[in-house]
């Protein structure tokens, strides 16, 4: 049997750091499962979906920060580095934090589709899997394949063992820690 990359990642954490140090400002990398992964930069529409939710949050919530491009440390033992899209948690968590945050104040990590071969694995897979073993409470991905909104809960040895999945349109609430609903109507307008 083959060991799997998180046996024998690709590299060290440090020196996965060291080279996003110096990556160009066109590309975005993560350390997830002990592979290096190529974030694509967000076209427009994802920006637009960023900036619809955190004026939901703002409204609901004043007292928590949506933070964009939030980097975080992921999976056992803090071994990956996740560039969320979003990550909500109560303003000033972050302050004195470098590139790469603990996830400790984080109440929800927020991911949108991206249209690239890669958003099964990453977004759907991957990322879930590494917020939940970070005990991430809430993690919601805004798909525009399939113009819905997924909302896990409850992780648990580094799987999140409730999903809700609703269409753009309905009224999707997150539960606590989180506690804000979210009127998803206007998603439909950011798909292709």
């Amino acid at each position: 049997m083959t060991p799997s990359t998180t046996d024998r990642p690709q590299m060290s954490v440090e020196e996965f750091e060291e080279l996003e140090r110096h990556a160009p400002e066109t590309v975005r990398l993560e350390f997830i499962n002990g592979k290096v992964m190529v974030k694509p930069v967000p076209d427009g529409n994802h920006r637009e979906i960023c900036m619809w939710l955190l004026r939901q949050c703002m409204q609901q919530r004043p007292e928590l920060g949506l933070y964009p491009e939030g980097g975080l440390k992921t999976e056992t033992y803090r071994k990956g580095r996740a560039r969320a899209d979003g990550v909500l948690a109560p303003t000033g968590s972050f302050k004195g934090h470098g590139e790469w945050s603990d996830t400790s104040a984080v109440l929800m990590a927020v991911e949108v589709t991206s249209f690239d071969s890669d958003t099964n694995r990453r977004d759907r897979v991957e990322k879930p899997d590494g917020y939940a073993a970070a005990g991430i409470p809430v993690y919601l991905l805004i798909d525009r394949d399939d113009c819905s909104v997924t909302v896990f809960t409850d992780p648990e040895d580094g799987r999140y063992r409730k999903l809700e999945n609703h269409r753009f349109g309905a009224v999707v609430q997150l539960p606590a820690p989180v506690d804000i609903a979210l009127e998803t109507e206007a998603l439909k307008e950011f798909v292709e």
